[in-house]
């Protein structure tokens, strides 16, 4: 759940499978008294420009909209005697972009597509104020976590030479291999973090994303925050289990049980942090076109 203010007036937003639902009853508070925010919401969902930008969205995005139903309610609108509540929109439709919920937050919600086309039935300027707080309030996340990121893989490299430094002391002098044939080594160590991180090779992730790999991304390119973190600490662990001579099994049990718990301690500290990384800016490339 997330916040952003206009003109005083807090409105809620919640995000569900990846969409944002910006709560109407909020928005309403920001016009209107709200004692009349149900009333606003039902005479605005009843009108039939509204029950058209509906059904078009739904159409666009829920594959299991009942077109049939949303005919009849097109053919009703504008007659006297026709009403609609979200309630009835959703049982009738299968509508997947607006809903209603109690408790602490509740209130009715809606897409934020659908959510800025109900703010022009408020105030075209309020809707203009809600777009660029929530756009601010994108911004400030998206280059939030994409800094973050950057700080998090800059770590990974760092260990990573802590990593090969143990495998060239302790582990090549084991094995008698040529100069040449030195990176085999490398290679199937940085293959047991992956397993145990990501459960492939990277030979695997290449095969499976041939696209990524011919734009020169890597397996680990793809990781979350949670994930770099993690890897991180793996790979300082794995350097300390090589210097004291365990061997390649005993160290993927271990490894493979520090990964499964600081993995389940990260995600419960922040969800977002477990998305993959697909914001290539960060904050520092956001405050430099500031200065501009």
């Amino acid at each position: 759940m997330s916040k952003i203010t206009v003109d005083n007036v807090d409105i809620s937003i919640t995000t569900i499978n990846d969409n944002d639902y910006i709560c109407l009853t909020d928005m309403v508070k920001g016009k209107e008294d709200v004692s009349r925010a149900a009333d606003v919401i039902k005479n605005w969902i009843r009108n039939r420009s509204t029950i058209e930008f509906l059904g078009t969205w739904e159409t666009i995005y829920n594959s299991d909209f009942k077109v049939v139903e949303f005919d009849h309610f097109r053919r009703e609108a504008g007659v006297p005697t026709f009403t609609m509540s979200v309630s009835n929109w959703i049982e009738n439709t299968n509508a997947i972009g607006i809903f209603s919920k109690s408790g602490r937050y509740g209130g009715t919600y809606a897409h934020k597509d659908i959510a800025f086309e109900f703010g022009s039935a408020i105030s075209p300027i309020f809707k203009l104020y809600v777009i660029r707080e929530y756009q601010r309030l994108k911004e400030i996340e998206n280059n939030q976590y994409g800094l973050e990121w950057n700080v998090k893989r800059i770590l990974s490299k760092a260990n990573y030479q802590i990593h090969t430094t143990a495998v060239r002391d302790y582990l090549i002098p084991k094995t008698g291999y040529s100069q040449a044939k030195e990176w085999l080594l490398y290679a199937d160590e940085a293959d047991l973090l992956n397993l145990v991180l990501f459960r492939c090779t990277a030979k695997q992730w290449r095969e499976a994303n041939p696209q990524r790999d011919l734009a020169g991304e890597n397996i680990r390119d793809m990781a979350s925050i949670n994930e770099l973190t993690i890897l991180s600490n793996l790979e300082n662990l794995n350097s300390v289990l090589i210097k004291t001579g365990l061997g390649k099994r005993e160290r993927f049990k271990i490894l493979d049980e520090t990964c499964h718990d600081q993995r389940k301690t990260l995600e419960q500290l922040d969800i977002i942090k477990s998305i993959k990384k697909e914001q290539e800016s960060s904050f520092l490339d956001f405050d430099k076109k500031k200065l501009k």
